[in-house]
């Protein structure tokens, strides 16, 4: 049964689309008994029409590959993709609705646009639902996809840790593979052998997919480890390397019939400076209004505990290299860096006061910077600003890190709505907020910030 597992997913997740398209259209009908003073026919007149909507509903969300695997997938992007697919479904619905029972029953205009609102709105509850039963399900064992990562670098173990903090993906990994391996385990994964060893181990271990994560790897050390997957058929998966960094979005043109790769500009420009800036007036604004009481609450509890100033400010670098002090509520002890200097925060650092380290879970020690972003030092979304000591360490060692400052810092971005956050990788953080940079949009945007509210209470690297 658990061998299984990925077709019965599969196959219950149609089931629930099915069920819930056809419960929105008969929520539908009965809405439009509610607001039309007319005679009706029964709803049991209205089952061609169920049928021909739950139908087309399934076969666009199949061309959206709403039914492939999308392990990763978070709750708002896979609502985007509902509300789009939906849309054309409920359209397509109409047409055949239109051409067969036009000559039958009444054609129900408004009842189609209640349908339409209601599909949405049910296939997401239901796929949320069909979602964290599957999670539930993963994370013991279900549908277990298990993994073989070659390279037991910085690279590797970032996959290693990213695959261990989301066990409802169902993944396991069950070693590492090596050409020169250091050490016999890698934060208690073994490592099994060297990449002559990977058709041996597909076999003997199960493995259903390898991931490469060298840093370095060349070209004909990637086909050689593809070609030994080839007769297993298991999947392969090659984790960005620094090139992603260096060009993280390029597109193919030509110069008379040669081929050029051309790396995108990187910064706003025009209306979308102007749009990006009045939502962040906007959205400050009204943080700072509906939020004053929660404000003026943790002020009167910081001063309460501890003694020190109730806002902590630092120096942070900004838009163009730019340096602001940027605040936040204090959460530490007020003389935290007498001793140590500029440090990162650990998981266990005993410098936070009691209050401070339930603040800095759920994140809300941010909330002043609201003022930042309604003055134009920073952005609603953006990378998070560093502090200029460690700028000055991470520039000469990572490429393209100053881009980070073509635009404003934001107080949530996309890096960190991923799980970068606190102690981990400076260089996925500078590709995680490069891509940010260079496919910006106003959609993506609105996706983050829906994400980090989920997320406040939610994330391990908070700290």
């Amino acid at each position: 049964m658990k061998q299984r597992a990925p077709l019965i997913f599969t196959i219950t997740l149609i089931l629930v689309d099915a069920i819930m398209s056809g419960v929105a259209f008969f929520f539908g009908y009965h809405l439009r008994l509610q607001t039309e003073y007319q005679n009706i026919s029964p709803f049991s007149t209205y089952w061609g029409m169920t049928f021909v909507h739950v139908i087309s509903i399934l076969i666009v969300f199949f061309f959206y590959r709403l039914y492939h695997r999308q392990r990763s997938s978070s709750m708002v992007d896979q609502f985007y993709l509902i509300f789009g697919a939906a849309s054309v479904g409920t359209i397509i619905a109409i047409a055949f609705i239109s051409f067969f029972f036009k000559n039958q029953l009444d054609y129900p205009r408004l009842m189609m646009v209640y349908v339409w609102m209601l599909t949405i709105i049910l296939t997401s509850i239901g796929r949320a639902v069909h979602s964290r039963v599957q999670a539930f399900l993963r994370a013991r064992g279900w549908g277990e996809e298990r993994i073989l990562i070659v390279g037991t670098g910085e690279v590797g173990r970032i996959v290693l840790q990213k695959i261990r903090r989301t066990p409802q993906l169902g993944y396991r990994v069950v070693g590492f593979i090596d050409d020169k391996p250091k050490m016999k385990a890698i934060q208690n994964t073994p490592v099994l052998g060297t990449t002559d060893d990977i058709p041996d181990l597909i076999i003997t271990e199960k493995i259903n997919e390898v991931i490469i994560a060298v840093q370095d790897i060349t070209h004909p050390e990637i086909l050689k480890i593809v070609g030994e997957c080839d007769p297993s058929r298991v999947a392969v998966k090659i984790f960005p390397d620094v090139f992603q960094i260096v060009a993280s979005e390029v597109s193919i043109g030509d110069l008379g019939g040669l081929p050029l790769l051309s790396v995108r500009d990187t910064a706003l420009h025009g209306w979308q400076l102007v749009m990006k800036r009045g939502i962040d007036i906007i959205g400050s604004a009204f943080g700072l209004i509906v939020l004053s009481p929660v404000m003026m609450l943790l002020a009167i509890l910081i001063k309460l505990e501890s003694a020190g100033p109730v806002f902590y400010t630092q120096e942070r670098m900004g838009l163009d290299g730019k340096r602001f002090m940027m605040l936040k509520f204090r959460s530490m002890r007020a003389d935290a860096e007498k001793e140590t200097g500029p440090i990162w925060t650990t998981a266990d650092d005993d410098r936070r006061t009691r209050l401070g380290t339930f603040l800095r879970k759920v994140s809300i020690d941010e909330l002043p910077q609201f003022i930042n972003v309604l003055i134009g030092e920073m952005s609603l979304v953006g990378p998070r600003p560093e502090r200029p000591v460690f700028v000055e360490q991470f520039k000469s060692s990572i490429p393209r890190y100053m881009d980070r400052h073509r635009e404003k810092a934001g107080i949530t971005g996309w890096a960190q709505i991923n799980g970068l956050r606190g102690d981990t990788s400076i260089i996925e953080r500078t590709k995680y907020d490069l891509w940010y940079i260079e496919n910006w949009s106003l959609a993506l945007d609105v996706r983050i910030i829906i994400r980090t509210i989920l997320q406040l209470f939610n994330d391990d690297n908070a700290y």
